[in-house]
């Protein structure tokens, strides 16, 4: 979005020097030729009499006028805030570079370099000519003869050592955080996190930074695309490098990774390029060249890493221009290339479709679209929502509140955004509503190994109508907002001024008591409100079938790896099972997933809230009890704690032969985590979500207490890369 021009200055009777200075860039904003920048509005014309000589040049001589946009983002790093004391710097080795004319607050007058941008003449994605390759080579390579004294003085964290390639890129990830990620977290940072991209991704990715080669320092342009490259008209030199604002001092293989990204050659030319590279700047300063096989990768890497955030910020802001949906599909293609790119370096885990990306820029956008400026009112209109009738209007969130949440969601501060496995939940305070909710949505492309068997809503309803002590949440809407993306809004059970507590590690006593107390109290909800057709079969011989379905569904390669490793498919595994049977015991109401993340502290007696309700399912009570301490870090006296406690409060139709049936469902859980632990390792789904995380990382042991509980021996891989992995 652009910024008017600046207003013409207003002059006494007596104008100043500066004041002609001032209205030659009025006349600049408003009659020059102009390009915009990422930074600022670049125009181009020729001097006036009254400034002419204040900078020493003839009348009608061009130059540009480089005026900061205001209202640009701060999505660069800077190593130094005055341009002109590096154009000062590097003249005498690079003589063809622009002057500095005049400097004043929030505008600058070049030297005009005679020529065309290489933009023009060879766009994006086209092959550079071999001879352009060599002669950017050679300018890169020449930057390394500007001496350090030379240069202003360098920023307070910079390495002391001015060969510690390891230690400038971690102080690069540390810059991108501070000065990109940082000033914009407040504006964008929910929709950040919408699309996967943690708060401390940049911190964790310098503290990955490993040990690289030894390279001297020297002068980096860091920004030289086609756009910053003039092709001069007399061929001397051939080229000429313009825009030097981002430049910095440090590891030379930085300046070739960010070229080689943002020049947007073609994959088949970075070779070419390269070797150019190497050979130009091994002929003036041969240990810059060390290394560069080996670490070139991880500048390209950061690169895209830290590309990612200005180009998602670009994107977005992109759809405050006059809003129409070929604009929403160029910023979601745009979002998504980056993320794609990004994902590898800063582990991001699974990237979004691009239809989960459009769905988040929609609600980013809808949420500022408030004044119906720039054809924001369409926006705000087409926001509608279509309400699912079998969750009916409740009087404490009528239509009106359901409505400014979902408009609310979009500028959700990051700290108020999670991404969960199947589930992107988001916290907002609704105005005129004394409790905050969450607006739920599924996921799009999740891909659930383990199903769904009940309705959450009517799961919630059920338990909020029966006179019980539960602590669910209540469901309070449900609906279709923009593009038919399903939605539901609940009472949002933690602080709203801190992140919630989860028992991540095991429960406390208290806690272990809260819990048993409610799993009690969930045995007197009528279960048939959620499932009519409930406690009619066998609930265990249905189990067993169920896991038998969920192995027979896995891919290809899953189940290719899981026979490598000595599990059964799903008729053996059918066979195997069969040899177990359990006791009946009366049905009752399960959550069917208590691990830790659904689990949420309170300062209560029942010290904790159970959320995430979508696995709910009718069965045996000790199932859910035992599923529990199995996703659960559990010491053997809070398991007995809680046995105890829940033999104690519950009928004896409810407990019948427990201490016999809880080890078989155990061993139940424990090969179902066998299949579906090593199908995320395969696949890579959800990877990055903490219960996921743990789950895979102790795999080697899931595996072994698996086929130990099947009687099968514990197969050795042949492959020893296989095996180490695995651990």
């Amino acid at each position: 979005m652009g910024a008017p021009p600046l207003p013409r200055p207003v002059h006494g009777e007596r104008a100043t020097p500066d004041d002609a200075i001032r209205d030659f860039v009025w006349q600049a904003e408003t009659l020059g030729q102009a390009s915009s920048g990422h930074h600022n509005r670049n125009h181009v014309l020729p001097l006036t009499g009254p400034v002419a000589p204040l900078v020493g040049l003839d009348v009608g001589t061009s130059v540009t006028v480089r005026v900061r946009r205001a209202e640009a983002l701060p999505v660069v790093i800077r190593t130094w805030s005055d341009e002109a004391q590096i154009l000062d710097a590097i003249r005498g080795v690079l003589p063809h570079v622009p002057r500095c004319l005049v400097k004043r607050d929030g505008f600058s007058i070049h030297s005009y370099v005679e020529g065309v941008p290489l933009s023009s003449v060879c766009g994006n994605g086209k092959p550079v000519d071999t001879l352009v390759v060599r002669a950017l080579a050679g300018l890169l390579a020449q930057m390394a003869q500007v001496r350090r004294g030379a240069l202003p003085p360098l920023p307070a964290a910079w390495p002391r050592n001015d060969m510690d390639s390891q230690g400038f890129l971690r102080t690069l990830a540390h810059l991108a955080d501070r000065q990109i990620r940082q000033p914009n977290w407040h504006a964008f940072g929910g929709l950040f996190a919408a699309l996967g991209i943690p708060e401390d991704a940049l911190i964790r990715l310098a503290d990955r930074v490993p040990a690289m080669t030894r390279r001297p320092y020297s002068l980096l342009h860091a920004d030289l695309h086609r756009d910053n490259l003039i092709v001069s008209y007399d061929g001397d030199p051939p080229l000429i490098c313009v825009d030097w604002e981002l430049a910095t001092y440090g590891d030379p293989l930085h300046d070739l990774a960010t070229h080689l990204v943002r020049m947007r050659y073609p994959n088949h030319q970075w070779d070419e390029v390269i070797d150019a590279w190497a050979k130009a700047m091994g002929e003036i300063r041969p240990a810059a060249v060390h290394g560069l096989g080996k670490d070139l990768r991880r500048y390209v890497d950061f690169e895209r890493a830290q590309s990612v955030y200005p180009d998602i910020m670009r994107a977005a802001r992109s759809l405050e221009e006059p809003f129409t949906q070929n604009r929403l599909d160029r910023a979601t293609a745009e979002v998504s290339r980056a993320l794609e790119a990004a994902a590898e370096p800063l582990r991001l885990g699974s990237v979004p479709s691009e239809r989960e990306i459009e769905r988040a820029l929609f609600r980013w956008l809808a949420s500022r679209s408030h004044g119906g400026i720039n054809g924001r009112a369409w926006v705000r209109n087409a926001f509608t929502w279509k309400a699912d009738r079998r969750l009916p209007e409740r009087t404490d969130f009528p239509a009106s509140a359901v409505r400014k949440a979902l408009l609310l969601e979009g500028a959700a501060p990051a700290d108020r955004v999670f991404k969960g496995t199947g589930h992107l939940n988001t916290v907002v305070s609704v105005l005129g509503v004394d409790f905050p909710v969450v607006v739920r949505r599924r996921l799009p492309n999740v891909c659930r190994r383990e199903p769904s068997f009940l309705s959450e809503h009517a799961v919630l309803r059920a338990i909020e109508e029966a006179p019980i002590e539960v602590a669910a949440p209540r469901a309070l809407a449900l609906g279709e907002s923009y593009a038919n993306d399903s939605f539901a809004i609940h009472t949002y059970v933690g602080s709203p001024d801190k992140p919630p507590s989860h028992p991540v590690h095991g429960l406390l006593p208290h806690e272990a008591d809260g819990l048993v107390d409610q799993l009690c109290a969930l045995t007197q909800v009528d279960y048939k409100q959620v499932d009519p057709a409930a406690g009619e079969g066998g609930f265990f011989q249905w189990l067993r079938e169920q896991l038998g379905i969920l192995v027979r569904a896995l891919p290809k390669e899953s189940q290719q790896l899981a026979r490598h490793l000595g599990l059964p498919d799903a008729d053996r595994l059918g066979e195997i099972l069969s040899r177990h049977e359990v006791s009946h015991r009366a049905p009752a109401l399960l959550h069917g997933d208590l691990n830790p993340w659904n689990l949420v502290r309170r300062d209560d007696r029942l010290a904790l809230t159970i959320i995430d309700w979508e696995m709910a399912l009718v069965g045996d009570p000790l199932y859910d009890l035992v599923r529990h301490m199995h996703l659960t870090p559990t010491r053997p006296e809070i398991r007995d704690r809680m046995f105890r406690l829940w033999e104690l409060k519950l009928p004896s139709g409810c407990t019948l032969d427990w201490r016999r049936d809880w080890r078989v469902y155990k061993g139940i859980e424990t090969v179902r985590s066998a299949y579906v632990d090593l199908d995320r390792l395969v696949t890579g789904v959800s990877l990055d979500a903490p219960n996921v995380h743990r789950a895979v990382n102790s795999y080697p042991m899931t595996l072994a207490a698996a086929t130990a509980f099947l009687g099968l021996p514990v197969r050795p891989t042949a492959n020893p890369y296989l095996a180490r992995a695995l651990a």
